[in-house]
């Protein structure tokens, strides 16, 4: 038996619950996974907001898309994409119901830990991490381009401006105030959001800016960078979904109309752990919770407060 949080009816974080839940042997091509760590993820309360629909049948709610820990069982033939897995290995990995504190995955879904990154970090990487990758590879991002990162102190945004700092590009990101020496420390010149955020741009960036990603939603956001950015398959948004079908710019993820991108955030863990691993990339993990504070957790992540990756401890 393992304990699980589900939600068990539509609505905020009140209704979530911890669960025993049954975790039979893998099957062929599955592997067992005790969780040392689970990210958390805007997604995660999404799915029991009704943002998805409100399908009675698909309560109780599992819930959490990434995990780290250790692997317990092996089932035949399990292999995942950097080979075979053994029991005892420290993995990461992206599926199904991670809030728990242990899960049966599928092989392909879970990739090898670095020794020298921990759990918390192994467990905050994927999600956000292979989101950061698939919006430089949609906009282009390569070395002398200037980028504008709306949400740059962010779990996603933080990632995708260091990657595009790694990449050797000029990165530009909005924050707070209060965020902004930690994106000076990540080599990202900080500019505030807010009136005039197009003016302060064009101050850091007279000569232009070539491509801008969206991680804020905000209408600021997406009308400075249609106003900023020449060519609109070089913008890209993870949330203003509606906006990339009205004004012709690209949508990322699982929002309507949106680019899943999964061959390139399949293949992303490679990039992110070998940049973790060369201390060239920081996932920021402000807050961990334990697993039966989950509902508090998410109700930080609503907040809007966080800054960086929250995640929970079984």
């Amino acid at each position: 038996m393992a304990t699980a949080i589900v939600a068990t009816e539509y609505g905020g974080p009140e209704v979530l619950a911890s669960r025993e839940v049954e975790v039979p042997a893998p099957g062929p091509g599955e592997v067992t996974v005790e969780v040392r760590a689970a990210g958390v993820n805007p997604f995660d309360y999404k799915q029991y907001s009704g943002v998805f629909g409100t399908d009675p049948a698909a309560l109780p709610l599992r819930l959490g898309v990434e995990a780290a820990g250790v692997v317990t069982a092996v089932g035949e033939g399990a292999e995942g994409p950097a080979g075979p897995i053994r029991v005892g290995d420290e993995v990461a990995l992206r599926g199904a119901g991670t809030y728990a504190t242990a899960l049966n995955v599928a092989a392909q879904k879970v990739v090898p830990k670095p020794a020298g990154i921990g759990w918390e970090t192994a467990a905050g990487v994927l999600a956000t991490g292979s989101t950061a990758v698939h919006a430089l590879a949609a906009t282009t991002v390569r070395t002398g381009d200037t980028v504008l990162i709306h949400g740059a102190a962010g779990s996603v945004g933080s990632l995708a401006a260091q990657l595009a700092v790694a990449r050797g590009a000029r990165v530009i990101g909005t924050a707070s105030p209060s965020r902004h020496e930690r994106l000076r420390a990540h080599g990202v010149e900080p500019v505030a959001y807010g009136p005039g955020l197009a003016d302060r741009v064009r101050a850091l960036a007279p000569d232009g800016v070539d491509a801008a990603i969206d991680t804020a939603g905000t209408d600021e956001a997406v009308d400075v960078s249609l106003e900023l950015v020449a060519d609109r398959q070089r913008i890209a948004t993870i949330v203003a979904f509606e906006r990339a079908a009205a004004d012709g710019f690209k949508a990322l993820g699982s929002g309507p109309g949106g680019d899943m991108g999964v061959e390139i955030r399949g293949r992303a863990w490679r990039e992110l752990f070998e940049l973790l691993s060369a201390g060239k990339l920081e996932v920021a993990v402000v807050a961990t919770y334990p697993l039966a504070e989950a509902a508090a957790a998410h109700e930080f992540v609503r907040s809007g407060h966080a800054g960086g990756k929250v995640v929970l401890l079984p």
